[in-house]
This record gives C-alpha cells, sequence and structure tokens, in this order.
C-alpha cells in the first residue's frame, strides 16, 4: 500500500481542479503555463505510484480506500475513493493520457491558453475522479464535470462546423447522461441499500436482488444511456464530428479518457448489479456492436478527412467493447478493459499526430498530402505505429492485440460465428490505416502540398510534439510487452465478482 502522508487519490482529482481554479482567479498567463505542468503531472505521477503500490492481496476488494463526509449522508452521498483491478488501468490510463494532452496543450498557439488550460484541467480532474470513486453518484458526477469543458472546448476553439458539432454533442450526450442517471437513481431507490456505495449496493441486491423485470427495464436504460456516451451504432453521429470539430487535446481527453466512461460502467456496475436483467439485452446489443466494427468501418475507409477518418476510426473500434460487454463473461469483461486502455493511449496519439500532420501539410485532406515521410521520418515512425496498434496487429509490444484477442476468445465461446465479422473488422482496420499511411507519407506528393512547402518548409516532429507521443507510446508497447502489470489484478477483482454473475445469467429463464 502506498505509503504516503496524503490520499493519493483525493490528490490526483484535486490537483488540476486547484491550479484550474488559480487561473480563473487571474493568475499572471507565466505562472499559470509553469502550475499547468504541475497539474497535468501530478495525477499522472499519482497514478503510477498507486499501480506500482496495489496490493497482490486486494482480491476482488478496493485498495487506497478512504471516505470523507459530504454532509448527505442522510441521502446516502458520500464521497469514497478507491481503486479495484477494473478501475486501476483505467485510473492510470487517465492519467498518462492527461499528461501528453496537457504538454501538448501548453506548448500549443491556442488563443486564450489560460482558459485553454484552465478548462482542460477541469476535464483532468473529472476524469480522476470518474475511475477513482467507489460511490456511484460521484462516479456520474466527475463524469458531468469532465463532460461540461467538452461543449466549451469545441465551441470556442474548435475548427470546421464547431458550432453544429457543439450543438450536436450536447444534445445528444445530454440525452445519453439522463438516460444513465436515471437507471442510477432507480437502482439506488429500488435495491433498498441507502447508499450509493456500490460495495454497498453489490452487497444488498447480491442478498435480495430485484424482480427480473425491473432488472430488464433498469439495465435497457443504462443499455442506451450509457450507449449513447460511448458512440454505440446508431448513436454514433455525434462522435466523429465533435472529434473532428474539437481541439486536439480535448479530442484525446474525450476520445482517450471521457468515451470509457460507458463500458466501465457496463462492467463496474450494470452488470454486477442487474445480472439478470442483461441477457434479455444483450443479442440486441451485440448487433449493434457489430454495427459499429462493420458499418462504420466501411465509412471509415470512404473518408477523405485525416481527423475525421481518426474520428470514425474511434467510433468503430468501440464496437469490440460493447462485444465483449454482451458475452457476459469474466473472460470478456477482462479483454473489454485490456481494449479501452489501449484503444484510449492509441485514438489519443493519433489525434496529436493527426495535427501534426495538418501543421506541416496545413490540410486534413488526404488527397492533397504525400511524400512526408522523406521530410518527417520521425512523424512517419510514430504514425505508422499508432496504426498498426489501432489496427491490432499480431505479437507481443502493442497492447491492442492482447485486448482484441481476449475479445475474440470470450466471443467465440459465446457465439462462435460473431467471430467472423468481428474479425472483419481487422481486414477494414488495416485498408483504411495502411492506405492513409501510403497517401500522407510515400504518396506522390500534390501540386497543392508542394506549393505550400514553399512558404512552410516541412520540418519533423519537434521536441515539444516528440515528448507527448513518446509517453503514449512508451506507455502502450511497456503494457504490451507486459500485460500482466496489469491483467493480474484485473483477474483478481474479475474472479471475485463475476462468477456470481455467470451464475446469475444461467438461471435467467
Amino acid at each position: 500500500m502506498s505509503q504516503l502522508p496524503f490520499d493519493p487519490l483525493l490528490v490526483a482529482i484535486a490537483a488540476p481542479l486547484i491550479v484550474a481554479l488559480a487561473i480563473a482567479l487571474g493568475l499572471p498567463k507565466r505562472f499559470s503555463v509553469k502550475l499547468a505542468y504541475a497539474g497535468f503531472a501530478v495525477p499522472a505521477l499519482l497514478a503510477l505510484h498507486c499501480w506500482y503500490h496495489f496490493p497482490a492481496g486486494a482480491a476482488g476488494g478496493y485498495a487506497f480506500v478512504t471516505h470523507y463526509d459530504t454532509g448527505l449522508s442522510a441521502l446516502g452521498i458520500g464521497l469514497k475513493l478507491g481503486l479495484n483491478g477494473i478501475s486501476l488501468p483505467l485510473f492510470v490510463m487517465a492519467g498518462v493520457v492527461g499528461l501528453a494532452a496537457g504538454l501538448y496543450a501548453i506548448q500549443s498557439s491556442a488563443e486564450r491558453l489560460k482558459l485553454y488550460l484552465m478548462l482542460l484541467l477541469i476535464m483532468q480532474g473529472g476524469l480522476m475522479g470518474v475511475f477513482a470513486s467507489v460511490d456511484v453518484f460521484f462516479f456520474y458526477f466527475f463524469h458531468e464535470l469532465a463532460l461540461i469543458p467538452t461543449f466549451i472546448m469545441v465551441g470556442l476553439w474548435g475548427g470546421r462546423d464547431r458550432h453544429y458539432a457543439a450543438m450536436k454533442l450536447t444534445i445528444y450526450l445530454t440525452l445519453g447522461a439522463m438516460l444513465s442517471l436515471a437507471g442510477l437513481i432507480a437502482i439506488y431507490v429500488q435495491s433498498g441499500a441507502n447508499s450509493f456505495d456500490l460495495v454497498e449496493l453489490r452487497r444488498a441486491l447480491g442478498a435480495q436482488p430485484l424482480a427480473l423485470g425491473l432488472q430488464k427495464y433498469l439495465f435497457g436504460l443504462l443499455l442506451f444511456g450509457f450507449g449513447i456516451l460511448v458512440s454505440l451504432w446508431p448513436f454514433h453521429t455525434w462522435a466523429p464530428l465533435g472529434y473532428g470539430a474539437a481541439p486536439s487535446s480535448a479530442a484525446m481527453l474525450h476520445a482517450g479518457v471521457l468515451k470509457k466512461f460507458g463500458l466501465y460502467g457496463f462492467i463496474q456496475i450494470a452488470l454486477p448489479l442487474l445480472p439478470q436483467g442483461a441477457p434479455a439485452w444483450t443479442p440486441l446489443l451485440a448487433w449493434l456492436a457489430l454495427g459499429n466494427i462493420v458499418i462504420i468501418g466501411l465509412i471509415t475507409i470512404a473518408q477523405r478527412d485525416l481527423k475525421q477518418m481518426v474520428g470514425y476510426a474511434s467510433v468503430m473500434h468501440v464496437g469490440y467493447g460493447f462485444l465483449g460487454v454482451a458475452c457476459l463473461s469474466a473472460l470478456g469483461a477482462g479483454g473489454v478493459v485490456l481494449f479501452m486502455v489501449a484503444h484510449g493511449l492509441t485514438v489519443a496519439l493519433l489525434f496529436m499526430l493527426a495535427t501534426s500532420i495538418h501543421h506541416r501539410t496545413g490540410t486534413f485532406d488526404l488527397q492533397e498530402m504525400g511524400g512526408l515521410a522523406q521530410k518527417a521520418p520521425v512523424l512517419a515512425a510514430f504514425f505508422l505505429t499508432a496504426m498498426l496498434a489501432s489496427i491490432g496487429l499480431p505479437g507481443p509490444g502493442l497492447l491492442n492485440f492482447w485486448g482484441e484477442l481476449t475479445i475474440f476468445m470470450a466471443v467465440y465461446a459465446h457465439a462462435g460465428w460473431m467471430v467472423v465479422p468481428a474479425v472483419l473488422g481487422v481486414v477494414l482496420s488495416a485498408i483504411y490505416g495502411l492506405r492513409a499511411m501510403g497517401r500522407i507519407f510515400y504518396g506522390q506528393p500534390t501540386e497543392a502540398f508542394l506549393a505550400h512547402q514553399q512558404n512552410h518548409p516541412v520540418v519533423d516532429l519537434r521536441w515539444n510534439e516528440r515528448i507527448p507521443a513518446l509517453i503514449l507510446l512508451v506507455t502502450l508497447i511497456a503494457l504490451g510487452i507486459w500485460p500482466r502489470s496489469i491483467s493480474e489484478p484485473l483477474n483478481a477483482t474479475l474472479q471475485a465478482v463475476y462468477p456470481a454473475i455467470e451464475a446469475a445469467v444461467r438461471l435467467t429463464p
């Protein structure tokens, strides 16, 4: 366990929020930027500290548990922080992606940089809170805290169609959040636990499960609520548009981390609390997940805008996460957690590199690029590695492969035929990914690109770009080489929680 003289989880949440408050109170720009480094670095360092010190004997329970009185105990609301094997990898991923996004934002030439950093820091504090919360109320609260800055950043710093994108984001994500909130409150009311504490809810509903019909209804609410928030097909259209319009660091944090809220909610909350309600909905969930993989995969191939392509690819790949959830097994849930960590690191890196390519070519249009590898070989190496990871390249060294392989194994055990369209997604990923790589870096330079180079000579990745990219890539490769560092605590939690879920599913009429 941690020997720190303070609660690492609380400080990881509070540090970026305190820095954001200091900036809001009028801290001079030069001090704001310097303090922002600490605001992004502290959560990452504390997350790595918790990972290193996570006790092997935690089994299915939580480590680093602390309770804070909120004055709302009569309503069953208390700030309870802790990490188990499911939340630990995502907490670490949130810290690492936040550090990379923050460093990239600090070195950017964004207008109103102080406001931009303040909003990113608020978002980062909320993200750390989502995965550190044991209390379901604060799990939701921190999600909303992280979500609000997204709307503002898209509207103020977004690219083309930013106002329309911000409005669509607001409508879809508000609807998803309201459905999720309704489901979570209903579970609290019907459980009789008089507490939002997830451990207490599990204990109460394990002893006295909700009626089958009620479980089906509540799981359906969460399915559509969480599904909209994670861009489940066909409720996905907000995501590529929003990511295409969002400034890079905001897209890195939202697509890389915040979008994991729904999948994490399924694994940590919905399935453990409503196991008998899930089988009624999982066939539909599996079909919609295949819609993400196949239909959105074909749409991704048709994209000619690089950032839109990355956005659609992100939406496509979350289909694997939903497919793993639909298996209703510990194997599927474990694969989803590995997938979420890998996807978060990879998509954040791809959004950052897409912007770096735009800075060198003056466009996101794939048809107006070409021959960039000769001028920027380091950028080409980063992009190729990130794209191969996104495809799910077999072999050690990239975590994406282990996540997808585990999900495929769970799918085969659940419904063997589904492996065929699931694997088709890998083929579609290879088509759009390698085509983009060939067009951008090895294609014949277009006249538009050559004309742009005359006034803006192409240079390779600078160190202010390399460092955030290295943070993401080194973490991805390290976890790919040593996946046991997160899979062992994950397995311990799943073995403690999911046998009861699987037994309840088998008994469901």
